[in-house]
């Protein structure tokens, strides 16, 4: 096969992010979180994996006419929105007029994923970073009641215009060398607690929760580090558009 034939692979391989995404929600619909879950687990590798390689066989090079991250924001937002909102709409996760609040997520995520700054050059992201199939999991995990539910989901939502920079695990250089370890074992602690979602291991939800509560922590210390490092020296913060 030529060059270009890879890099064609290399955009079909995001197209099957979508794929996984519809497997999960058919999946969701016929009664079975864990496989729906695991789909959308599946989507995720696929979304964490697919930029390298596209980037290595050069498919933006090759076929400079076909928009590959336009591609990928296609199916982030229906892997990490749309399926992960109808969940909680249709799981009974929200309170009475659920699609009215599910609206909520879906609509901000969309002004998110629009920006142009919504990922910046020195690796960040611009506003919470439209995480709902982790927030989905996480409140099918712990069972909690719908106010509280919908509390945190109109919190993140708020989030999302804010420009507040979060770190993007594997590109973010400021504290690197614990986020990447700390995200590997998260991520393996997530695929453990998919594949026992009838039963969790309540201390791997802790963990879980432990390493959410340092995402967004390390995100504000960051943001507001380097806020007050420009301040101090009287420079500019960088272009990010």
């Amino acid at each position: 096969m030529n060059s270009k034939t890879y890099a064609w692979l290399a955009h079909a391989y995001t197209a099957l992010g979508l794929i996984a995404g519809l497997l999960a929600l058919r999946a969701f619909l016929d009664g079975s979180l864990r496989q729906s879950f695991g789909w959308l687990a599946v989507a995720t590798i696929i979304d964490s994996t697919d930029g390298p390689l596209a980037r290595r066989l050069r498919a933006s090079e090759l076929i400079p006419w076909f928009n590959g991250r336009r591609l990928d924001d296609i199916v982030d937002y229906i892997n990490y929105v749309l399926i992960p909102v109808l969940m909680m709409a249709l799981g009974g996760l929200l309170p009475e007029r659920e699609w009215a609040w599910g609206s909520i997520p879906a609509l901000s995520s969309a002004y998110g994923f629009c920006r142009e700054d919504s990922k910046t050059d020195d690796g960040f992201f611009t506003g919470f970073p439209s995480y709902w199939n982790i927030v989905a999991f996480h409140l099918y995990a712990l069972h909690l009641p719908h106010s509280v539910n919908l509390a945190v989901i109109l919190i993140l939502s708020a989030l999302i215009f804010i420009p507040i920079k979060y770190i993007d695990p594997f590109k973010t250089k400021p504290l690197r060398r614990l986020t990447i370890p700390l995200t590997i074992a998260w991520g393996c602690a997530m695929l453990v607690l998919v594949a026992t979602m009838r039963a969790p291991n309540p201390t791997l939800i802790r963990l879980s929760l432990i390493y959410c509560a340092y995402y967004i922590i390390a995100s504000f210390w960051i943001h507001l580090s380097e806020g007050s490092l420009f301040r101090r020296g009287g420079a500019r913060p960088p272009n990010r558009s």
